[in-house]
């Protein structure tokens, strides 16, 4: 298989077609302007659309728990949305104020021991709580940090997301090398992927945020990072290399 030059793929200016100097005709010209609008219009009504679908799932779920009679639909000629969000962020903000006191933190303690005797009830609950408190936990790691390992072979990078360190049951089964787990999410797809175990020498840290990564596997790649990329040494030497 004949291997295509770099210039091939990537041609330089000085390599360039000469571009005729007659500009685009008017199919040309209408063409252009189309594209602009999709490229200006789609963003916008992504953003819409995806704040709508949100504004209107928290409405539906908050007006199953409020009365119809405290409805404000009930008292307005029109449907107001939006409510529902307001309410929400209300009642969760008053829950964490009443489990931030004694006496909250009693009655959840007492809810949790309630819990803890149902079969089934008790491990969903268990495994949803341990992942809130580490996805929204100030002092956690996970997810917080992008790094990038050797694979799917040598001389292959892939981004990964840095999770935490091996408990001491798995730890004791690896090599006596400081090790830890990461996460490696699938392109174009960032909620499937691998999450493995590896020696921490071989994870280069970058100093991108996890948003800007997300946009980069959900891009292909077509979204880049605002900032520079730096490489970090953890563990072994590594040259800075900007993007």
């Amino acid at each position: 298989m004949t291997k295509m030059p770099p210039d091939k793929l990537f041609p330089s200016q000085g390599t360039s077609p000469a571009v005729s100097l007659k500009g685009p005709g008017l199919g040309g010209r209408v063409r252009n302007w189309f594209l602009t609008g999709v490229i200006v219009a789609g963003p916008l009504a992504t953003t819409a659309y995806i704040v709508w679908w949100f504004v209107d799932t928290i409405d539906n779920w908050v007006k199953r728990l409020v009365p119809v009679r405290f409805w404000p639909d009930n008292f307005l000629p029109f449907q107001l949305p939006g409510l529902g969000v307001v309410f929400a962020l209300l009642g969760l903000t008053l829950l964490g104020f009443l489990a931030a006191n004694l006496v909250g933190r009693s009655f959840i303690r007492l809810g949790e021991a309630m819990l803890a005797r149902m079969p089934i009830v008790r491990s969903i609950y268990k495994g949803a709580k341990q992942i809130f408190e580490t996805a929204f936990s100030q002092s956690g790691i996970t997810f917080r940090k992008v790094g990038m390992i050797e694979y799917p072979g040598e001389g292959k990078w892939s981004l990964v997301f840095i999770c935490t360190r091996p408990a001491e049951f798995i730890a004791e089964h690896l090599s006596n090398d400081e090790h830890i787990s990461v996460f490696l999410p699938c392109t174009p797809n960032p909620t499937t992927g691998f999450y493995f175990f590896l020696p921490a020498r071989d994870v280069i840290e970058l100093q991108i945020s996890p948003e800007d990564a997300v946009k980069l596997i959900v891009s292909c790649g077509v979204v880049q990072p605002d900032t520079s990329t730096v490489i970090v040494e953890t563990g072994k030497k590594r040259e800075r290399v900007s993007a």
